[in-house]
């Protein structure tokens, strides 16, 4: 009995126990959209393929399993590029399939032709262009076991309409991974190991520097166990967020370019550093050569290319963060009692809090004050997805994250629309959730048209817009950088978010005074079937601080001290 290639795509898909595909219907993936027809797999039909691209992210991200997305040859493909990009840099599983021409017309410049393949190399953990329906079942088998294994990353899988329209017999597909020279890390060094027990258990101002990676490898309890049986405080970078309980008394927050002014402190006066999951990225170190300066250092990576690449470490450790911990773990003797460490973190803390100033000059809204009220009117009980701006780094300094998956941002990138795909994505893996989007007015509008597809798709997730009628952090670094020179920044000229939530089918809520945040926010709380969106009038020239001003030492922050 024979099949069409696109059947035995998806019956693949079945195999690797996909649930849902983010996908833009076009010509050269006509084949695959009729074999979805009768499927059993959801499909959700995005307004623009780079929210496919966010949509499936932010479902990896929230769920832990490899998102897949859908697009078309040509434009179709090349719109997902930013959003495979993001997956790349952040090192989320993801398998985006994209359309081609008929493989008769591949590099004849034909209607819709585009090298995606060839565009993507750079930005992808690998890339296939299918040629021969023989191999379609064993390349996509590759595809998933590549996105979420070792590092995980995105892969690509171009398909061209003549292979998935064909006929093709299931027994002679070779499903068989061939993967010659990948080989997934299972053990470590265990030499190294015992080097990093024995610096653990002889330094006096150890801090453990948590990133991504630790999410990535299910490794949060793992961590905490660590922290906890030394009585160590934990710092995260900005795609760590979750991993330690930020509401606990050993939590120093987020470290780097906006992080707590403690938490740079404890970084710049430790003599260790556990640095787990992390690739010491610019952001987060400052001036490399002033970052860490009296510390021994522990690196635990899965990817061998990281260790040493930004920064010189002394224990370097290649292997699955969880497994590394776990071995660590179970040999540290515990530590009793605190210790003079621990007195001088909590004065800084006492010293340096996150704060904001009550009101502002020109009467509206603290945005960090909002930020603050979603924290406390969900209980920390959301995942938080966010834009790019400022607006990403109050959500991170301002609400307290308890547990991992659940704050989702573009770090790596920097995407602007990222958010609200995202958390249509984050809300259809987890529906038992709500799922907030911190938006700014400026990010918002990159891919608004997604409110659409959370109508159509009866979702409530909620948007709140903290509109400065500013590009918010180009601004800050004019103010700060560029004399003032607020050059093209200026966004008072937009559209009425209330009025476009509800063309769209959305519920739209404006506030402009502190009293009604939190009534707005309830509100929002009680719609079940379709997304809100709140504009937040917040104030215009509000700043994110403590600041590190690019290139310098953690030690040269603004802002904060107040």
């Amino acid at each position: 009995m024979t099949m069409k290639g696109a059947e035995v795509l998806l019956h693949c898909l079945q195999e690797e126990e996909v649930e849902v595909i983010f996908g833009y219907p076009g010509g050269a993936v006509l084949p695959i959209y009729d074999a979805l027809y009768a499927s059993d797999i959801k499909h959700v039909l995005v307004r623009h393929e780079q929210g496919a691209a966010h949509a499936a992210d932010g479902y990896a991200r929230a769920t832990g399993k490899v998102g897949v997305c859908l697009a078309t040859s040509g434009p179709g493909a090349t719109n997902l590029v930013t959003g495979i990009a993001t997956a790349y840099m952040d090192s989320i599983p993801m398998v985006a399939f994209t359309g081609q021409v008929p493989t008769p017309l591949i590099g004849r410049d034909a209607f819709q032709e585009a090298d995606i393949t060839g565009i993507t190399l750079p930005i992808t953990k690998h890339n296939y262009l299918v040629q021969h329906s023989r191999d379609l079942a064993r390349v996509v088998k590759e595809a998933f076991h590549l996105a979420r294994t070792n590092r995980p990353g995105p892969v690509v899988v171009d398909l061209p309409r003549d292979i998935m329209a064909r006929e093709v017999d299931p027994s002679e597909q070779q499903a068989e991974i061939g993967l010659k020279g990948y080989r997934v890390v299972r053990n470590c060094n265990m030499g190294q190991v015992l080097l990093a027990v024995n610096a653990i258990e002889k330094a006096e101002r150890p801090v453990i520097y948590a990133g991504g990676g630790v999410i990535g490898s299910d490794a949060s309890e793992t961590l905490q166990e660590l922290a906890l049986k030394r009585d160590i405080p934990v710092t995260t970078t900005l795609m760590g967020v979750g991993c330690f309980p930020e509401t606990h008394h050993l939590s120093l927050g987020m470290l780097g370019m906006h992080g707590t002014r403690y938490a740079n402190y404890a970084v710049s006066e430790s003599d260790l550093l556990i640095a787990v999951g992390v690739r010491f990225d610019d952001r987060v170190t400052g001036k490399i050569s002033s970052f860490a300066p009296h510390a021994r250092v522990i690196h635990i990576d899965i990817d061998a290319a990281e260790i040493g690449k930004n920064y010189g470490v002394d224990i370097p450790i290649v292997g699955n963060v969880k497994q590394v911990l776990e071995e660590i773990v179970i040999r540290l003797q515990p530590r009793e009692g605190r210790c003079e460490w621990h007195h001088t973190i909590d004065r800084w803390k006492e010293q340096f809090p996150l704060v904001y100033p009550e009101s502002y000059e020109d009467g509206r809204i603290p945005p960090q004050f909002v930020v603050e009220q979603i924290y406390q009117v969900t209980e920390g009980e959301a995942i938080i997805t966010t834009e790019v701006g400022q607006n990403q780094m109050w959500a991170a300094q301002f609400y307290k994250y308890t547990r991992p998956r659940r704050f989702i941002t573009s770090g790596g990138l920097g995407t602007m629309g990222f958010g609200l795909p995202a958390a249509i994505g984050a809300r259809i893996g987890c529906p038992h959730l709500p799922v907030i989007n911190i938006a700014g007015d400026g990010s918002i509008q990159m891919n608004i048209q997604e409110l659409c597809t959370a109508v159509e798709q009866r979702l409530p997730v909620i948007t709140c817009i903290l509109n400065n009628h500013y590009l918010g952090m180009v601004r800050q670094w004019q103010q700060l950088f560029f004399n003032g020179r607020y050059s093209y920044t200026d966004m008072s000229q937009q559209p009425d978010f209330v009025k476009l939530a509800e063309a769209f089918g959305a519920v739209g809520i404006r506030v402009k005074k502190a009293e009604d945040v939190v009534p707005a926010i309830e509100e929002a709380l009680t719609v079940t079937d379709r997304p809100v969106v709140i504009d937040f009038w917040v104030t215009r020239e509000a700043n994110v601080f403590p600041m590190v001003p690019p290139g310098e030492s953690l030690y040269n922050m603004l802002g904060g001290d107040e």
